[in-house]
């Protein structure tokens, strides 16, 4: 069957977005073919991919169809990494690409306009990007779009979530992970969500696992996953038909489902309607060009006709491609789209692409956040007088926010399985663990309607969270230190739709997306050096700044303070690092509140050189290090009395920073008055000790700043002997400061030298009794 008689079948719609995504990867001039058409009009660089343009098309315009016919209110998530030409083709056909910018009307020249950004320098990527209206998920990198889709339904009732899953990103460990998401959707206080799994057959170059599984092998596996799958067959001469037919019944399904739900009546294992999608791969495209096969093949998946500019077999292939869609019945002479054509879409306040879920910040709302004065602890004779862990402490706090928000719904927790572990299960006093399906053995705390979300999948968190907040919610994200990292990728790329997101004059900020990272890598002695890995710190370094903080409070009240700011900040992701064991506690709440202002500042109860110069900085960032600075700066102050040194502590830790590298940066004057300009520093950090010089790239004498943390050395042993196999325990502190002293050498070298077989003998007795001696887990800051 040729390709003129093949594309006779579609609506006239769906045959106007396919040929409008077809112009836009193609030419550069002469969009609506009002002439022949010739190499000057086809793009220097052609860029995107074709192959699943027509699939997206289909689901569009299904989605058109139930908008239209019954009202629904649809956000659509595009999964396939660069289906943007069809999108795009969508949002100009509806007009939505107008409403933001009015050089992309709906006419000849604004889909030349159109045309002339898509992959064309400072336009419009091949994927999905904030500047494209209706989207919340990019598609750049593969696998996280049904949870993305999953976070934007959590408590939105009313709301259908789309999801276009490609086959070849099925094939990801994250979306695998994300078919279990329906035993977290509560059909009573949450939309649906309705994966639409687009199987076209191949990948770049090979078939896709997907495609090649029969429809009885996938209707098993999604119904073991608690989908309700339909299989829909639009390989046909005219396809969008059935596949409309079976998105009403989905809705129908899915409707009927949330009623009987509301009504008390929930089945024991709910079924979510899903459908299975068969397309031609490519559909559209010429079925064969110079003996290659096309259509329906992996030659489609991106651009058809490569050489269509310089090849005149491959331009006179293109043009007949594109007139078999006869686009002069689809648009008049100015290039405006027909009448049947505008026919398929909704009324304007339904256009998928204005969805306003999709630009979230318009609908959020500040959190009422509780006031910190009834959790912060009390330092009745000064700084050491109080213990507490830190996280269980911020527990309490966020338990009367939960409560506070029980009836608004719009601050959720998202945890791998570890929010007891990590000491904040005094929120499950306030909701319980979201789960639906029913558990035959012994479980505490599960509830359907709730809004802490454990699951052992770090990419379903990070997905529900970026779905949640991008539709205008707020949220926390709890995890364990070492295994941040797993969503390392993820994060780089929300930085990346962060940072462009504040380049688009028309998107409003959504909530800040946190991470508190707790079970940190200093005291995972006992689970051994698999769990010791600071990393995620020095991968958000890496990021842009504008959209990046890294925050390291040293105890509870700093805790409290940190979270406060960042829970009712936007449009960042945010680094906490914070322990959850009882720990002395140094600050109360006032000097809290002013420590985090500052970023870092001086403790003169801690240092020696009062207001005055010293000679040198004995400097800490993060709650372990706080502790061996200070039972360092103890030891200097008993040894070597005359010594004049300044304590400093780091509680944001992109204060070090120059201001013109990041916004937190502090000034020069500030930075003068902490570090001097040319004093020795010895800086204890929580992380690796590169992220620290990273940040102080640009500093007045940077090499002067000695830095310890973490050098990947660990095992299963105790916390001070983890310490001193990292060179960061209290006598390693003293002894570099003692090196960088203008002091008589013999005196600070005997001195260095005791601290030194000190260490050795502490290291000697822990292994001969199994644990820390009692000088060191019992030290206790003087006062």
């Amino acid at each position: 069957m040729s390709a003129q008689s093949r594309a006779a079948g579609p609506s006239p719609y769906v045959r106007a977005a396919d040929y409008v995504a077809a112009a836009l990867i193609f030419l550069r001039d002469n969009v609506l073919l009002a002439e022949a058409l010739r190499p000057e009009h086809v793009k220097p660089r052609l860029l995107g991919h074709w192959g699943s343009c027509p699939g997206i098309t289909l689901v569009h315009a299904a989605l058109n169809a139930l908008v239209r016919e019954r009202g629904a209110d649809v956000l659509l998530v595009t999964g396939p990494g660069h289906g943007a030409p069809a999108i795009h083709a969508n949002l100009w056909l509806e007009g939505t690409h107008e409403r933001h910018d009015p050089a992309l009307a709906r006419t000849g020249a604004g889909l030349r306009e159109l045309a002339r950004r898509y992959c064309a320098p400072d336009g419009f990527p091949s994927h999905l990007s904030p500047a494209v209206p209706g989207t919340l998920h990019e598609g750049g990198e593969l696998g996280y779009a049904l949870a993305t889709a999953v976070g934007a339904a959590l408590d939105a009732p009313d709301r259908v979530v789309a999801c276009v899953v490609g086959d070849g990103e099925a094939e990801t460990g994250p979306t695998a992970a994300a078919w279990h998401s329906t035993k977290f959707l509560d059909p009573v206080t949450c939309g649906a969500v309705l994966p639409v799994l687009h199987l076209n057959g191949y990948k770049i170059s090979s078939p896709t696992l997907f495609a090649t599984m029969t429809d009885e092998e996938l209707t098993a596996l999604f119904r073991g996953h608690g989908w309700d799958p339909r299989i829909v067959d639009e390989t046909g001469p005219a396809p969008g038909a059935a596949l409309t037919t079976a998105v009403l019944d989905a809705h129908t399904t899915l409707r009927e489902l949330q009623r009987r739900a509301r009504a008390g009546d929930l089945p024991v294992r709910p079924a979510w309607p899903m459908i299975v999608l068969r397309t031609l791969k490519g559909a559209g495209a010429p079925a064969e060009v110079e003996g290659t096969p096309i259509e329906g093949t992996f030659h489609s998946h991106q651009v058809p006709l490569p050489d269509a500019r310089e090849d005149p077999e491959q331009l006179k292939a293109l043009e007949s491609w594109l007139r078999s869609y006869r686009p002069e019945e689809l648009f008049d002479e100015e290039g405006r789209p027909a009448p049947e054509v505008l026919a398929a879409l909704p009324e304007p306040d339904g256009l998928i692409g204005a969805q306003p879920a999709a630009n979230g910040g318009r609908l959020r709302r500040p959190l009422p956040l509780p006031p910190l004065a009834p959790y912060a602890l009390a330092l009745p004779d000064g700084p050491g007088s109080a213990t507490a862990g830190p996280t269980r402490v911020l527990g309490d706090w966020l338990t009367e926010l939960t409560e506070a928000t029980a009836e608004r719904r719009d601050f959720r927790i998202v945890s791998p399985d570890e929010l007891a572990s990590n000491k904040l299960d005094a929120v499950l006093e306030a909701t319980g663990r979201a789960y639906v399906w029913p558990v035959e053995e012994y479980a505490e705390d599960l509830d359907r309607g709730g809004r802490v979300m454990e699951t052992l999948s770090e990419h379903n968190c990070q997905g529900w969270l970026q779905g949640y907040l991008l539709s205008g919610r707020h949220g926390l994200f709890p995890t364990y230190e070492a295994f941040a990292s797993i969503v390392d990728s993820m994060a780089n790329q929300y930085a990346k739709w962060l940072k462009m997101s504040r380049e688009v004059p028309w998107r409003a900020p959504v909530s800040s997306l946190t991470y508190l990272l707790t079970s940190e890598g200093w005291r995972q002695e006992h689970n051994g050096y698999s769990h010791q890995g600071p990393g995620f710190i020095s991968n958000l370094l890496d990021r842009n700044s504008t959209v990046t903080g890294v925050y390291l409070p040293p105890d509870a009240n700093t805790l409290l303070v940190t979270m406060e700011r960042l829970l009712d900040e936007t449009g960042k992701i945010n680094a906490v690092v914070a322990g959850k064991h009882d720990a002395a506690q140094w600050l109360d709440l006032d000097a809290a509140r002013a420590h985090c202002r500052a970023g870092a500042s001086s403790w003169t109860w801690a240092g020696t050189a009062g207001d005055g110069p010293a000679e040198a900085v004995l400097a800490c960032a993060g709650g372990i290090p706080t502790v061996e600075s200070l039972a360092a700066a103890d030891l200097l102050r008993r040894d070597l009395p005359d010594a004049r040194i300044r304590f400093v502590n780091i509680v944001d830790l992109c204060a070090l920073a120059p201001p013109d590298r990041h916004p937190h940066g502090m000034s020069p004057e500030r930075f003068h008055d902490l570090f001097g300009e040319d004093t020795p520093v010895v800086l204890d950090f929580h992380g690796y000790p590169s992220a620290v010089h990273q940040l102080l790239h640009g500093r007045p004498r940077p090499d002067r700043f000695h830095v310890r943390g973490y050098v990947e050395e660990g095992t299963t042993t105790t916390p001070y002997d983890l310490l001193a196999l990292n060179g960061t325990t209290r006598h390693d502190l003293a002894r570099t400061l003692l090196r960088h002293l203008d002091r008589p050498s013999g005196r600070t070298r005997r001195l260095a030298d005791r601290y030194a077989h000190h260490r050795d003998e502490l290291r000697r007795e822990l292994r001969r009794t199994g644990e820390d001696p009692a000088e060191i887990t019992a030290w206790r800051w003087p006062g």
